[in-house]
């Protein structure tokens, strides 16, 4: 009896003790620079948002955070980096992180287990985009091109969601077009622009810049409605093709981290999210800011979303894989 009693103080000590532990990482909590992970080139959307939210988060929380490009195998390195990071924090990631398992199948990490989802960043449609010179202004008439040369036109997509995207795109239209790879959005918006792919899907953000300087042309956005940034392009559906495929990014961190970080980190985001000028540069390149569209969602509803998204987005790259056999 003395034995059990003696056990169960000792382990009633060591959670004690643990608390404490957590509550003082918690109170400290930055204790040093807070590196934020982009898992691709500098210019993408991933890479343009945590330059955004980076030096507001700082700020607020009395440490810089900086922001490190860590690109190769669609993310897949940057990711393991941080699901490797301890839980304390001070290590963040950007990303979306819903295609990559079944794109690839074995990962070096497990997305729905060695992550703690903290935040939406933004929700955002994609853009149909061709070099001026490319004889279609509008989604038809990309596929009526396409349709003429079944297998001649090309396609620049830097990241699994836009070669998804593009690929169910071409089942639901019978095109034939080629998927050519790059490694981020800002390289494959670079070579549309140099004339090496008639072709670019993109987030709208990165691309919002060249289209408003006329070097592409925006045929089509792949949200339920026009975007506020090109007010001038018409969705998917008022262009005549019943498709849509919306992406997101989120802010993640090692698994494991206790729940006042989390709570901490959240909490300044929150009021970073209701600022005025958070909005301006969002609606700058192209997004929305607006509760509505699921920016600053809470990690208690972010989390859910999260695995749903994963889900959801896992079946449909499997499907996809499936029809192409």
């Amino acid at each position: 009896m003395m034995r059990i009693a003696r056990s169960f103080f000792r382990t009633l000590a060591a959670l004690a003790l643990a608390l404490a532990c957590v509550q003082s990482a918690a109170q400290t909590y930055p204790s040093r620079p807070i590196r934020i992970i982009v898992g691709y080139p500098p210019g993408g959307a991933n890479d343009i948002l945590a330059r955004i939210i980076a030096p507001k988060l700082g700020e607020r929380l009395g440490q810089p955070a900086i922001v490190e490009n860590k690109p190769g195998a669609d993310a897949m390195i940057a990711t393991e980096y941080v699901a490797k990071a301890a839980p304390d924090g001070h290590t963040l990631l950007v990303s979306a992180m819903t295609f990559n398992p079944e794109m690839y199948g074995r990962l070096p990490y497990d997305p729905a287990k060695d992550f703690t989802p903290i935040t939406m960043l933004v929700s955002d449609p994609m853009v149909f985009a061709v070099h001026p010179s490319v004889p279609a202004t509008s989604i038809k008439e990309l596929i009526a091109l396409a349709n003429a040369k079944p297998g001649s036109l090309s396609y620049g997509a830097g990241a699994p969601p836009f070669y998804v995207a593009t690929e169910l795109f071409k089942k639901q239209t019978g095109i034939d077009i080629v998927y050519i790879p790059y490694k981020g959005s800002g390289p494959s918006i670079t070579a549309a622009i140099a004339g090496e792919v008639p072709l670019v899907v993109v987030t709208l953000g990165p691309a919002l810049s060249q289209i408003k300087a006329g070097k592409l042309r925006a045929l089509a956005v792949t949200g339920a409605r026009r975007a506020a940034g090109v007010p001038g392009v018409p969705s998917m559906s008022e262009a005549g093709v019943d498709f849509q495929f919306l992406t997101w990014i989120g802010l993640f961190a090692p698994a494991q981290l206790p729940a006042p970080i989390i709570d901490r980190i959240y909490g300044e985001l929150s009021l970073v999210f209701k600022s005025d000028g958070l909005h301006k540069q969002y609606a700058s390149i192209g997004y929305d800011a607006g509760e509505a569209s699921g920016v600053g969602m809470p990690p208690a509803k972010f989390g859910p979303f999260f695995q749903a998204s994963l889900a959801r987005w896992t079946s449909a790259a499997k499907d996809l894989k499936g029809r192409t056999k």
